[in-house]
């Protein structure tokens, strides 16, 4: 669960962002100011290094270190966890390189030190992992790093516009088991945002398409989307509901709870698409389309289908 210190970051960043990324289309280029390169520049160097160090001193600091390695976690958590580094670093680009089109850089190299930028963030968070002997470099979570920088950068040089983005959502779960409850307090910690940024059972992830620019149409509202969803539940472990107390023993077993994947179709908004005058309200926009609007949706798992009228 390492990529939530990234999001985390992204979240503490945002007010940040929000200040210096004053217009939802990237594709207007802002004049030339050699200040605001500094200012992009140089906050985006300080937190990037604050924020490494940090992780470094208050996450990595009090585990054993070993030579670099490398762990195989593709199977872990149904994957909700690889969703999640794609989500992160599609988003995290897609803000930075606003950032830099406000400082007046072009389109293309905007892109470039965005996606790099994150990538390189992303790869250095990987790399503590590396050196790390409770984990290891995970070369899926590299490769859906790659993913969502690609889905962004692909999307921005090709067609000058987002026509799909991915987005988060996510609700605190009440599991109602004292016994479960212990076990997601251990695993995902007990206040509303640790639950909302760590437990998985409680998450959706979004591939959300702008109808009208996917379908070449200008009668649809330009702010229409559709989403298909992704989340899962049941899962108390990653890739089983057991637990183990500090000298090896099996100290929690819930095998009985099945783990499932789920499906969702659901309308969506795209807010970077509403029109306004206020710059406050264009950039509040671009910042919080990363979040998928609660809706109904149509939802698939244990091969039957059903309606929730709100899905979160």
């Amino acid at each position: 669960m390492r990529k939530w210190l990234f999001q985390i970051f992204i979240c503490l960043s945002l007010p940040c962002f929000a200040q210096h990324t004053i217009i939802a289309d990237t594709t207007i280029l802002q004049k030339n100011d050699a200040a605001r390169k500094w200012l992009v520049g140089g906050s985006s160097v300080l937190g990037y290094g604050i924020s490494i160090y940090f992780f470094n001193e208050a996450w990595y600091k009090d585990f054993p270190r070993t030579a670099f390695h490398t762990y195989n976690d593709a199977g872990e958590w149904k994957q909700m966890d690889k969703v999640g580094h794609a989500w992160a670093t599609y988003n995290s680009s897609r803000i930075v390189s606003s950032m830099w089109r406000w400082a007046g850089v072009d389109q293309k190299a905007a892109v470039l030190l965005g996606t790099g930028s994150s990538l390189l963030y992303m790869t250095s968070i990987e790399y503590l992992d590396g050196l790390s002997a409770d984990w290891g470099w995970s070369w899926p979570d590299v490769g859906m790093n790659v993913f969502g920088a690609s889905l962004f950068a692909a999307q921005e040089l090709g067609w000058k516009e987002q026509r799909m983005q991915l987005k988060f959502s996510a609700h605190k779960k009440n599991y109602r088991d004292p016994g479960l409850e212990a076990r997601v307090n251990q695993l995902y910690g007990s206040s509303l945002p640790e639950r909302l940024l760590k437990d998985y059972n409680a998450q959706s992830y979004w591939l959300s398409f702008n109808l009208g620019s996917v379908l070449q149409n200008n009668k649809m509202p330009a702010w229409l989307n559709l989403a298909i969803g992704y989340g899962a539940e049941g899962m108390f472990g990653g890739y089983e509901n057991i637990g183990f107390d500090k000298n090896g023993n099996l100290n929690f077993d819930r095998r009985d709870i099945p783990r499932t994947r789920q499906w969702y179709l659901s309308p969506d908004i795209d807010l970077t698409r509403i029109k306004t005058n206020s710059k406050f309200l264009r950039s509040a926009f671009y910042v919080l389309n990363m979040v998928k609007i609660p809706a109904p949706a149509l939802e698939l798992s244990n091969k039957k289908l059903k309606l929730n009228l709100v899905t979160f």
